[in-house]
């Protein structure tokens, strides 16, 4: 701070102020005096109030910054998570469509050939079928195949048939079902039913 008063004291003595007489030595001491006190001032400010404020407030400011930190760190790592989540589910919903699901190509001779063999390993006589296939509202990829068949047995036939189909890897729906007992033959059974299941389409690359 040597310097700095050396400097003042110069700067005192070099210039005059108006009206000021500094060859009068109370005026000159008074002079010195305030530039002193102007000096102090400004030193105190700096040693005290430093230009990037003081220790307790940088450890605050470094402890904001952390704490964001931290938080971005914490959400980056919820959206690769979620990420993660959402790529599973997509590879998991077309593992189900792929077993669960026959192409519409293959779905006419696959779909009646399962329902007929399950018929028969129960004891069902199958009589005659027929499918139709419609357009799924809102989807491309998709159609619904209804099967209507007639098939001749037991009641006990009946529930075994019914049995296989629910345990059937395709994901086949039941929507009507009718069992009549025959006139001419004790306990046989006419049945007529009807069931439906998802098809895929094929999508043609853009």
């Amino acid at each position: 701070m040597s310097r700095n008063y050396k400097a003042l004291l110069d700067l005192a003595l070099r210039r005059r102020l108006p009206g000021a007489r500094l060859r009068d030595p109370r005026v000159f001491v008074r002079v010195i005096l305030g530039l002193l006190l102007a000096a102090n001032l400004v030193a105190a400010v700096m040693v005290f109030r430093p230009w990037g404020g003081s220790a307790e407030d940088l450890d605050r400011q470094l402890a904001s910054t952390r704490a964001q930190l931290a938080q971005r760190q914490a959400g980056l790592e919820r959206l690769h998570s979620l990420v993660a989540k959402v790529d599973k589910a997509r590879a998991e919903g077309d593992r189900f469509l792929e077993q669960s699901f026959v192409s519409r190509a293959a779905a006419s001779s696959s779909i009646v050939s399962e329902v007929t063999k399950a018929a028969k390993q129960v004891g069902l006589r199958p009589r005659e079928h027929s499918f139709v296939f419609e357009p799924v509202e809102g989807s491309d990829t998709l159609s619904m195949m209804t099967v209507n068949g007639n098939y001749e047995g037991t009641y006990a036939d009946l529930v075994n048939f019914l049995n296989l189909l629910d345990r059937s890897p395709r994901f086949l729906i039941l929507e009507y079902l009718q069992a009549s007992p025959q006139q001419q033959s004790a306990g046989m059974l006419n049945v007529s039913m009807k069931l439906s299941t998802f098809v895929r389409e094929a999508v043609e690359p853009k």
